[in-house]
């Protein structure tokens, strides 16, 4: 089921467990995982996309693997608080995702998650095609970071 309110996502989800955090992009799906007391996120890996069916498979193969209990996406907003078309893909991907899961599924305003992943990475010295391949999941684990912190503030 889909959550707006980062409130319900935290009544729909159990005591413990891992999350998953998403940074869904038009060419890869950065993807980000929390420990199960969801203190802290950890970039994990980056999916290339393929067809929905494919890239949602990859998905809940890390989830059962891992036992994680709830799923964060990215929602890319525009920097008026609009959304676009990346977001309403984002929505169709959540909503398609709900036919295939029953984790509970919430939205975390991605609005400069990656810029900030690209200064952290710069700050690191990582090299620039070191950086075009872990980007997107450094952008997933600020999504998901952004997240646990604002579930930490309503437990």
């Amino acid at each position: 089921m889909i959550h707006e309110d980062m409130a319900d996502f935290a009544d729909a989800l159990p005591r413990a467990g891992g999350l998953v955090g998403l940074d869904l992009g038009t060419k890869t799906i950065g993807v980000a995982v929390s420990d199960g007391l969801r203190q802290v996120a950890s970039p994990l890996l980056v999916i290339k996309r393929a067809k929905f069916t494919a890239d949602a498979q990859a998905l809940l193969a890390i989830i059962a693997d891992r036992g994680l209990s709830g799923i964060v996406l990215g929602l890319p907003r525009n920097m008026d608080g609009s959304e676009g078309p990346r977001a309403q893909s984002t929505r169709a991907f959540a909503r398609n995702l709900t036919r295939l899961t029953d984790l509970p599924i919430s939205f975390w305003d991605e609005r400069l998650s990656t810029v900030a992943a690209e200064r952290a990475l710069l700050e690191d010295d990582t090299s620039r095609r070191r950086r075009t391949e872990v980007i997107d999941q450094v952008a997933a684990g600020y999504i998901l970071q952004g997240a646990l912190d604002r579930l930490r503030h309503l437990g």
